[in-house]
Formats: C-alpha cells, sequence, structure tokens
C-alpha cells in the first residue's frame, strides 16, 4: 500500500511538472514564433529594397500564410502589393492592393493602395481590337477611389488617368466607324461617328471623325448634313490654315457631288418622261 501511495505522489508530481514545462515551452514556442516572422518579414523588406522583388514576394507569402496574429500581416500584404507594381505584373497587382484595401481599410495606407489598384487596372493589357473590359474596369475603380478618399491630393493625377481611358473608349469607337466606312457602307458609319461626336467631344479624333462624317453623308447625297459637320469643323478647327484648307478642299468635293447627283436626277426624269410618252404612244 505504502508503495502505491508512493508511485501515486510521484506519477501526480510527473505531471505536474510535465504541465509546467509544457506551458513554459509553449509561451518560449510563441515568442520564438514572433520572432521567427520578423525575421522573414525583415529578410523581405531587406530583399524588396535592393529590387529583389521576385524573392522578396516567396518570403511575404511565407508570413501571409504562417504568421497570423503576429502584427506582421498587414506590411506584409502591401509590400507584396508593391513587388508585383514594381515587376509591373498588373494583374497580380491589382489583386493585392484590392486584397489590402479589403482587409486593412483602416491601415494608413490603405488611400495609396486603392490609388495603385487603379493603377494598376489602368496598365492592364488594352488592344483597341477587343473588349474593353479592362478599360471600364479601371474606370470603376478610380470611381470608387474618389468616393472614398474625395479630397486626396491625387485627383490631377485621376483625372489624367481617366481621361485616357475616355480616350480609349472613344478610339474604339472611332475606329468601328471608319471600318464601316472602308467597307463602303456610309449609313453605318455616319450612326457611329454620330453617336461618338455626342458621347466624345473632347476626342483627339474629333477632327478626322468631322471630315468622316462629312465624307460619309456627301457618299450619301445628303449633301446639306454633309455642309452642316463641315461648319462645325470650321468653327472648332479652323484657326489652323491645313485644316482651312482641307475644309475647302472638301466643300469643292461636295459641290462637285452634287452636281453630279443633280445632274443625274435630269437624266433620271428625262428618262422617266421619254418612257412614260412611248408607253401612252403605244397604248
Amino acid at each position: 500500500m505504502t508503495i502505491f501511495k508512493k508511485c501515486t505522489l510521484f506519477f501526480t508530481f510527473f505531471f505536474c511538472a510535465a504541465l509546467l514545462v509544457g506551458c513554459a515551452g509553449s509561451g518560449k514556442d510563441k515568442k520564438s514564433h514572433t520572432e521567427f516572422c520578423r525575421e522573414k518579414y525583415e529578410v523581405a523588406e531587406g530583399l524588396f529594397k535592393k529590387g529583389k522583388y521576385g524573392r522578396a514576394q516567396d518570403k511575404l507569402e511565407d508570413i501571409l500564410s504562417l504568421c497570423a496574429g503576429t502584427g506582421y500581416l498587414e506590411k506584409s500584404q502591401f509590400l507584396l502589393a508593391e513587388s508585383y507594381f514594381n515587376l509591373e505584373e498588373w494583374i497580380e497587382a491589382r489583386g493585392e492592393y484590392g486584397s489590402f484595401v479589403l482587409n486593412f481599410p483602416g491601415s494608413p495606407f490603405a488611400e495609396i493602395a486603392a490609388y495603385r489598384k487603379a493603377v494598376s487596372s489602368y496598365n492592364m493589357e488594352f488592344k483597341v481590337s477587343r473588349d474593353e473590359s479592362n478599360t471600364t474596369t479601371a474606370m470603376k475603380d478610380f470611381e470608387r477611389y474618389l468616393d472614398s478618399y474625395p479630397e486626396t491630393p491625387l485627383r490631377d493625377s485621376v483625372n489624367y488617368y481617366y481621361d485616357q481611358l475616355v480616350e480609349r473608349l472613344a478610339e474604339k469607337e472611332f475606329q468601328t466607324a471608319r471600318l464601316y466606312m472602308r467597307m463602303d457602307k456610309p449609313q453605318a458609319t455616319v450612326i457611329y461617328l454620330k453617336e461618338f461626336l455626342t458621347t466624345y467631344p473632347k476626342s483627339k479624333r474629333k477632327q478626322e471623325s468631322l471630315f468622316m462624317i462629312t465624307e460619309a453623308y456627301t457618299e450619301l447625297d445628303q449633301f446639306d448634313a454633309a455642309r452642316s459637320y463641315l461648319e462645325i469643323a470650321r468653327n472648332d478647327l479652323g484657326q489652323d490654315a491645313d485644316v482651312l484648307k482641307k475644309i475647302e478642299k472638301t466643300e469643292k468635293k461636295i459641290a462637285k457631288a452634287e452636281a453630279k447627283f443633280e445632274k443625274k436626277l435630269k437624266k433620271d426624269a428625262e428618262k422617266n418622261r421619254v418612257q412614260k410618252e412611248e408607253k401612252e404612244m403605244t397604248n
């Protein structure tokens, strides 16, 4: 019995000691884990500062996976986004900045992250011949940025980027209109260019559009409409000597086309008259 009691006391003491060691070890592990994350972040930050963004990304990804609750996620997420931005990997950069804004909306870096998210969208691949989804995405990103930060000192930069995005949409419409003109479809050309001139009055393609719609209306034998758009070109662009010469040249083309059209009308009218007379004589 005495031996049994001694054994019981021994095991009880051993178990308590083991718990104390385990608790002490857990505290030590927690501290070492934070230290591990700190050291990993310092390495990643050092690589970033040296311009070794790809290598920094590996370290930062590890921190995001392993270091929750250590205080290093916010800085690591932002630095990861910055690394993609510096490598001009725009899709990845936009995604990481978006995650940062979502996860850390109160961060002092949230505003710059939202701005660079929009800039990343702006820089994503764009081709006039393809759809404009990337362009509209970028426009929405800039709009959201201004809604969130209406007093931003970067408003001039945002306006510059936004105007460029609008010009992309304008260019796509202009190229569509020009394609129809090349396909000898002046009616479709007129439809697209009227919408273009209404929607994008400040486009760099305005001059070309005014002369193209004038040409299209001339081909449709709608000479008054052609002259009205030529007059718009004169009022808006006529201070340039080269433009004035082009306007004068276009006026002559319209007059020549109109004379040809009237001659054709007279010829057709005479032909119809003769046919009518012949028909009456036959009857």
